[in-house]
């Protein structure tokens, strides 16, 4: 039977929405109003964190992050390169110069080593991706001193030794891209953190630089997350505990049949509670895997094949070529597979038994 990559539908959510998107229409209010400052608490709330800032998307976010926290221009900042390119590209668009450093393959995430690596004296952040849902080791990363910002685009609900992906670090953000574990119906994004002056900065900064419109005090953006998407964020954020779930029980199906037999798992870091926004496996034969499932009608595709610092527009950032072992094993072996929340025990024996004809295991 087909079974698509991406497995959810949210169609019974469409009352509930109509609802509260009308009430919004009926209200005239658009812009920063009742629901986004709803959501900020609610979500603030739901990670832990004592602050959170709605904004347009995920890469304003990163953008506005990385300058609240007082990256000025040509600071180096230091990031995995084994992500998608809107990290890197934000960093730049603050200004700073993207340092590259590597991932343990079998979590997709920076380890400490990794990081100390690619520290240099002009060093002033560390962004972490807790990437497909994984969550990087971020206390390890304090002994450095610097700043840390979690990218969390992908790991909403996801935790770390108890504590919530998004209330880590010193500050993180996370897009709400209608393909994510929590999203809206366009683009969104959020900044959260617990610190009060990195918070004014980031409201200041998503408002032109300014907190009254008549005085502007930085250079900033218009960026700001609008009262329908958070609207429909509210609808969501209380199914997103379930959702995590489904999307869990969907990975131990695979082990449980048996998939780690002919295909290496990914691996939470340890003391990591993963929430598997992708299902990314490794195999030397990836690429055979990916067009063996297709004819099979089974959903499988490779992430980040040329990973962030071999791309053309990052040419002048890298200093020639980069030792990144771990990113280009993981850049030639991964695949991801069927996941989401209506991918049931069938479909998972499906895309286990597809896998296992194409590769002869």
């Amino acid at each position: 039977m087909p079974v698509p990559l991406f497995a959810s539908s949210h169609d019974r959510y469409a009352p509930a929405h109509r609802e509260r998107l009308g009430a919004v229409i009926d209200s005239g209010r658009y812009i920063l109003g009742p629901e986004v400052e709803a959501f900020e608490q609610e979500f603030a709330d739901y990670l832990g964190a004592q602050h959170c800032v709605g904004v347009a998307n995920g890469t304003d976010a990163l953008t506005i992050a990385l300058k609240a926290l007082g990256v000025q221009p040509g600071d180096e900042v230091v990031m995995p390169s084994f992500t998608f390119y809107a990290t890197a590209e934000a960093a730049v668009n603050a200004g700073a110069v993207p340092v590259f450093c590597d991932i343990d393959p079998s979590t997709y995430c920076v380890t400490a080593e990794t990081v100390e690596r690619a520290i240099t004296p002009r060093t002033k952040a560390i962004v972490v991706v807790h990437l497909f849902g994984n969550v990087a080791p971020v206390e390890e990363l304090r002994r450095f001193g610097l700043p840390i910002l979690e990218d969390a685009a992908q790991a909403a609900g996801a935790s770390l030794d108890g504590r919530t992906a998004g209330a880590l670090g010193d500050a993180a953000t996370f897009s709400f891209f209608p393909s994510k574990n929590l999203f809206c119906m366009g683009d969104g994004g959020a900044i959260t953190t617990n610190d009060p002056g990195v918070a004014a900065r980031a409201r200041r900064l998503r408002f032109h630089g300014s907190e009254d419109k008549q005085t502007f005090v930085d250079v900033g953006f218009n960026s700001r997350l609008d009262e329908l998407q958070a609207a429909a964020l509210r609808v969501f954020l209380p199914e997103l505990d379930a959702w995590n779930a489904a999307r869990r029980a969907v990975a131990d199906g695979y082990a449980e049949a048996g998939l780690g037999d002919f295909l290496q798992l990914p691996e939470p870091v340890a003391g990591a509670n993963p929430v598997y926004h992708l299902y990314v496996a490794r195999s030397e034969r990836a690429d055979e895997l990916v067009g063996g499932l297709a004819k099979a009608g089974v959903g499988a595709r490779a992430y980040y094949r040329r990973p962030v610092h071999l791309q053309p527009a990052m040419e002048p950032f890298v200093n020639g070529p980069l030792d990144l072992p771990g990113t280009d094993q993981a850049a030639r072996e991964n695949l991801a597979l069927p996941i989401g929340t209506d991918l049931d025990d069938a479909a998972v024996a499906e895309v286990v038994s597809a896998a296992r004809s194409v590769l002869g295991g």
